[in-house]
Order: C-alpha cells, then structure tokens, then sequence
C-alpha cells in the first residue's frame, strides 16, 4: 500500500526521507500529480517545474549529507519575484524579461542546500504591487472559496500551500503581501523583522520595507523554515526552540491604523477570543491601542508607489497594466514629495518603541474583512484597486514601515467556514516570541490545515 505523503508537514516529510522511509522522488512525484490534479481550478502557479524537481529530487537522494538536511526531501513553492535558476522571473507582467536566471537567490539557494526541492514558481500581482493575485500570467485563488481572491501578492505561494500542493511556500512581504494570503488562505505567514532574513527584492526592496518568509500550515513548521531562510545551523529534524517565557505582557487592540477604515465584527471578534484563550492560559492580556499617528496612511502612501516607480524602471510601461502605471506615476510624485525626505521609520519607531516596551506581543486583527472576488482587478483603474486594498488590509502595513516582526496565524471561521486569522506582532528580535505565542494558539484552538478541495 502506498503512503499518502500530501498533506503532511514539512517536519514529517524532512523526518521520513532522512529515515529513507521514502525518496525525494516519491514525495516530489505526488505532490506534482496533486498540482496536476487541483491547479487548474486554483491558479497558484505560474510555471511547474516537473521533469526539473523529479530530476532534482533524484538528484537529492544520492547526497551523503541526507540524514543531515532539515528539509529532505520537502517540496517548495517559490514566489515569481525570486531568481530560481533556469527559470525566467516575470514578476507577474508581460514587461519582464524571459531569460533565465543564471542564480537562485540566496534564500532559494538556503532551501535548496537544506534540502528541499523547487517545484514551481506561484503567481503574483504584477511587480506584486497589489493585495490581489491576478494578471496577465493566471489568477490565484483561496481554496476555500474559490470565488474569493488567495490575496496577494503572494497569493499563489499561500493558494499552493492551502491547497495542499506544496507543505511549505516561500514568499515576501511589504505591505503585508505574506501575512494578507496567510489570512486569507489560512495559514502562518511570518515577515521577519529587518535583516532577519536577507531581502534583495526587487530594485531597493520598497525602501526596506520588504522582507522574505515563511509560508506554513504549523507552527513548527514555520519555525524550520526561518531557521533555514535566516542562515542558521539548523540540526536535523528541529530549529532550535528557545525555553518558553513566563507570562507574556499582550496588547489586544481591534483599532484599524487608518482613520475611517472599520474592522468587521468576524475579525474583531477573532482578537477578542484570541485574548480570551490567552489570558485563560496564563498570559496577561489588556484591552489597549497602540498610539498610530495620523502620518502613518501617508508615509506608507509614499513608500509603497515610490517602490513600485522604482521597480518598474527599464520596463516598457506600454506593457504594463494601467493599475500598475499609475501607482509607478504615483510614486515618482511623491519621491519629489518631503514625504520621502522624512525619516518616517525613525519617527514610527519612536512613537511606537514605549508601548511595546509596556508589552511584549501585540494582537490584532489580521485583515479587516474577507478578501475581495477572485476578479479581473488588474484590469480595472488604480483608484478602485488602492480602495479595495485599502479597505481590507490596514492592519498589516505599519510593521513594514517600523521593520519589525508581524506574524498572521488562523484563528476561528468566517461567515461561510473560511479561516479568519489574527495578528501578532513584536520589538525587532521578536520572532521567536511570536511563534511560541502562535503554538498557544494553535495548542489552544487548532485550525484545519488544508482546505477541502478536490
């Protein structure tokens, strides 16, 4: 009888490869078959390297170091704004180059030598601007509703995990583009804080406000992967894992950053027993709002349209879609602005360093409502894209401005059955902190790890 490897975790797949219980290859060949199987309806990928991973994973099993590699074995999807060797990185747009990369990056190249196997590239929104994963290359959908969008920008890499077709995604983050599909999908998506894990995205990474991460089902699985991705001498089969804290200082807050912009009962509710459980647990857990001043929206504004101008320089704009020419428009207005001439890292860190000082977790919403219709939003002018994003995502964008560590992890079900989620969120250093906070939760109210498609 054959062993069903689908479905499992990363620790357990790395574990039963190391015990040559199964090879790369096996594993590798039934996640491809279920991609084949479910990606049509999904749109998670934008190329499957299948001939490449099986060669790979064949490869693979022939090292003398396997019993060695925390992540044997363990098939990986990775975001198309990363160089994977031999494959072009078209960023979501027709403007991109198609040639090869001639490199991984350096995070590809970490999880590649611990052990894992590429086996795709996922969609994205075009110069992944956008907290929906649609375009020219395919739209990325949440498999637990699929008429709703998987989020972006690393839509596809969440939609792939969700679905079951990877155990483990490798994505980015500068407005919230890791934790937004997490929330949306169901998953743990964790932007580490400032030179965690080396960024390089893009063309000057948003102004530092981009980060790499994990994309995972479990929180020992997230734990691995950003040991792997920071550089860290990972042993075999567990990341190191700190003694647990005494009772941590927990700020729960359901107050959007932006003015105007609501949260909706669902994911205010989700704060609500999130603090509940915890301080049931243990934790000391107050009801309280971090002070967000009024600059935030613009200083972020700025940043996030000046990143995309810059990103979109050498390309032929009469490739690009409309939504994504007039954020670049935007953003070469506002690098001539003071808005960019304002340390506004410095001045949020400032603000904002007392209350964590006060507290050591934040909790919050992730997103403020569900994600919008899997729809042609590239398609569509860039005011109604920005209201949209907007509307949805506030929470996520301050801890990309601060740099410091924010994690979004499943928390309760939304109107329908698909996954609500929550925030939590750090001091730089913090990471591991938020994880143990997300095992609570995950000890306290498990979630369902991959959503019920096929």
């Amino acid at each position: 009888m054959t062993t069903t490897w689908t479905g499992r975790t990363a620790a357990d797949i790395a574990a039963a490869v190391r015990e040559k219980r199964v090879t790369p290859r096996e594993v590798a060949a039934q996640y491809l078959a279920r991609i084949q199987e479910l990606d049509g309806r999904i749109g998670a990928f934008r190329t499957v390297r299948a001939q490449a991973a099986l060669a790979e994973a064949g490869e693979l099993a022939a090292r003398t170091d396997l019993d060695r590699l925390p992540l044997a074995g363990v098939p990986v999807a990775v975001k198309d704004n990363l160089p994977v060797r031999g494959e072009a990185t078209r960023n979501g747009s027709a403007a991109s180059s198609t040639a090869p990369a001639a490199e991984d990056h350096v995070t590809v190249a970490r999880l590649r030598a611990a052990g894992a196997v590429v086996v795709g590239l996922t969609n994205v929104p075009e110069l992944c601007v956008f907290g929906t994963t649609d375009g020219v290359h395919g739209t990325a959908r949440n498999p637990w509703d699929l008429s709703r969008t998987a989020g972006g920008s690393s839509g596809g890499s969440a939609a792939a995990v969700a679905a079951g077709m990877v155990p483990i995604a490798l994505g980015n983050d500068g407005m919230g583009s890791l934790r937004i599909p997490a929330a949306n999908c169901g998953l743990i998506g964790l932007k580490p804080g400032l030179g965690r894990v080396p960024a390089g995205i893009g063309n000057g990474d948003w102004f530092s406000m981009a980060e790499n991460g994990p994309l995972t089902t479990t929180v020992e699985d997230a734990r691995l992967m950003l040991a792997v991705l920071a550089g860290g001498d990972v042993a075999a089969g567990e990341a190191t894992r700190p003694a647990p804290e005494p009772a941590l200082r927990i700020a729960a807050s359901t107050r959007s950053p932006l003015p105007g912009v609501t949260i909706s009962r669902p994911y205010a509710q989700a704060v609500r027993e999130a603090a509940r459980l915890l301080a049931g647990a243990g934790q000391t857990v107050r009801r309280t709002d971090p002070p967000y001043p009024l600059s935030l929206g613009p200083a972020v504004l700025a940043r996030w349209t000046a990143g995309t101008a810059q990103d979109a320089e050498g390309l032929d704009p009469q490739l690009l879609t409309r939504r994504t020419r007039r954020h670049a428009a935007a953003g070469r207005l506002a690098a001539r602005t003071p808005l960019m001439r304002t340390d506004h890292r410095a001045r949020l860190r400032q603000r904002l360093t007392p209350f964590f000082e006060r507290y050591d977790v934040l909790l919050t919403p992730a997103l403020a409502r569900r994600g919008p219709a899997a729809a042609p939003w590239h398609e569509r002018g860039w005011l109604p894209n920005l209201l949209v994003n907007t509307r949805y995502s506030p929470l996520t964008p301050p801890w990309n401005l601060t740099g410091w560590p924010a994690l979004a992890l499943p928390f309760g079900t939304l109107p329908g059955g698909a996954p609500c989620s929550v925030q939590l969120v750090a001091l730089p250093g913090g990471e591991e902190r938020l994880l143990e906070v997300a095992g609570l939760l995950e000890t306290l109210r498990p979630w369902t790890r991959t959503a019920p498609v096929g």
